[in-house]
């Protein structure tokens, strides 16, 4: 018996790309003795950093937004 099935390939899926391990480094700074975070902590994932943008800061893990308030010019 042949084969079940059509045209080989990916079906018309992207090929998928391995994920980038994380650099926590680029999120703390030490100064003399102490260590100091660069992000805020995410209110609603305990541990985890919070993305800064230009207008907003982003959980990357539960999608919480916070959107930095526009200055208003007179």
């Amino acid at each position: 018996m042949a084969k079940k099935g059509g045209k080989k390939g990916n079906n018309g899926k992207k090929a998928r790309t391995p994920n980038k391990p994380t650099q926590l480094w680029k999120c703390y700074e030490i100064k003399g003795d102490t260590l100091i975070r660069k992000n805020p902590f995410s209110p609603k994932s305990k541990g985890d950093f919070m993305a800064v943008h230009k207008n907003r800061t982003v959980c990357g893990k539960t999608g919480y937004t916070e959107f930095k308030s526009k200055k208003l010019e007179e």
